[in-house]
């Protein structure tokens, strides 16, 4: 069985990616392009577009990884569609503008999400289909702590680029480290004909009896709203630092403050996975989610960047936590050994879908800004709070494994 952290390490590039991407590049250039009035509805329609893509690529792609019993090929070719895709995002932004360059954009971005998607659906089954049930809190917990480093180095390089040293640096970076953690998972994980197995026909269970297996239903659902509740407000972090913090560099202020959550959630990754194998993984994901709930709420009354900042770290130990978890309680669900990249994929779903929600908040946004000043961000945090809200309380009707994977109440 592969380290934990050599399994995990295509996470900690795709989590440098994402950061640096949606969170810090993104917004700005949706700004160059398109201007200041309709920023929420642009950077929303390019998220929806990208979750429209995660919706439909993780389950096929997961399904046909089943039949070929095969794996790593599929994260060879993925990340190769997901670096051309990073060149032509790169490209638009240094040499167009206005709205033909932020259509080229897109495009670029479509060719990211394809082949990010391709390559992480069959990438997901390895711990489940790899790691025994009493020891994927540990890799889970690897999982997260990769996770939240890549984060970390993300907002890093967001604080010592800002809007310097050019507009190609990002994404050479956001290449290099992708290209990079690929090629140690890739070498250091063995696929072996006994581990994985091609799928017989009739093997697999159908969605209906998917989505009729209690554990994997339930934790579809909170995983759903947690994701609805991080994506309500996770790409308008950067405005909200411009128009509510008033801070003069809205790029570097809102990677300091991604950077104080991640610094967090990396502590708080470490200690949750290996705490979940003691006394199971619903008790760490209520603290997560009760600390996220009231992090967001206490956001939109920050008197200071300071306090806001001080409230970004105690928010990031809630998302280390839940990180660190979420993904082995969502192995523990999986109910058939014979379609592990499947019904992952089509977990990964309640991941990514979630991003649909931009579309809306970020007219929300613009909408409630118009009514009041700032009043949007009022609607668009206290909407997270809610979905976190939910997710907690939805979480406890998980019917939660036990450390032999047999089921349990929890």
């Amino acid at each position: 069985m592969p380290s934990p952290w050599v399994l995990s390490a295509f996470w900690f590039g795709t989590a440098f990616l994402w950061l640096m991407l949606l969170t810090i590049y993104m917004p700005a250039h949706v700004v160059g392009f398109m201007g200041e009035g309709n920023k929420g509805t642009y950077l929303g329609l390019l998220n929806a577009i990208g979750a429209a893509i995660a919706l439909v690529v993780p389950p096929l792609v997961g399904a046909h990884s089943d039949r070929t019993g095969r794996r790593l090929p599929y994260l060879r070719l993925g990340v190769g569609v997901n670096l051309a895709g990073l060149t032509v995002m790169g490209a638009a932004v240094a040499l167009l503008a206005g709205s033909a360059g932020f259509w080229i954009y897109v495009l670029g971005f479509v060719l990211v999400q394809l082949g990010n998607n391709y390559a992480t659906a069959p990438y997901s089954a390895l711990i489940p289909q790899l790691v025994p049930p009493e020891q994927r809190g540990r890799y889970s917990g690897a999982m997260g702590t990769l996770q939240a480093l890549g984060q970390l180095l993300g907002a890093a390089a967001g604080i010592a680029i800002g809007s310097h040293y050019g507009v190609s640096l990002p994404f050479v970076l956001m290449g290099l480290l992708l290209l990079g953690a690929a090629v140690v998972t890739l070498r250091g994980v063995v696929e072996r004909a006994e581990q994985v197995a091609p799928t017989a026909p009739g093997q697999v269970m159908s969605w209906r009896e998917l989505f009729a297996h209690a554990p994997f239903r339930w934790v579809f659902i909170t995983r759903v709203l947690f994701a609805l509740g991080q994506y309500s407000v996770q790409p308008f972090l950067q405005y909200y630092a411009g128009d509510v913090l008033r801070q003069k560099d809205p790029v570097m202020s809102s990677s300091l403050m991604l950077a104080c959550i991640v610094v967090a959630s990396i502590i708080s990754a470490v200690l949750g996975g290996r705490l979940s194998d003691r006394i199971g993984r619903k008790p760490v994901i209520y603290f997560a989610g009760t600390v996220m709930t009231v992090m967001a709420l206490l956001l939109l009354a920050a008197p200071s960047f300071a306090v806001a900042l001080v409230l970004a770290f105690c928010f990031g130990l809630g998302f280390g936590a839940f990180t660190s978890v979420d993904w082995a309680l969502g192995a523990d669900a999986m109910p058939s050994k014979s379609s592990y990249a499947r019904d992952m994929g089509i977990w990964h779903v309640a991941f990514v879908a979630p991003q649909f929600v931009n579309l809306p908040m970020g007219g929300l946004l613009d909408w409630g800004n118009r009514q009041g000043e700032n009043f949007g961000y009022v609607l668009v945090f206290g909407s997270a709070a809610l979905f976190f809200l939910l997710g907690v309380v939805l979480v406890r009707n998980v019917p939660e494994s036990n450390r032999h994977g047999s089921a349990g109440q929890g």
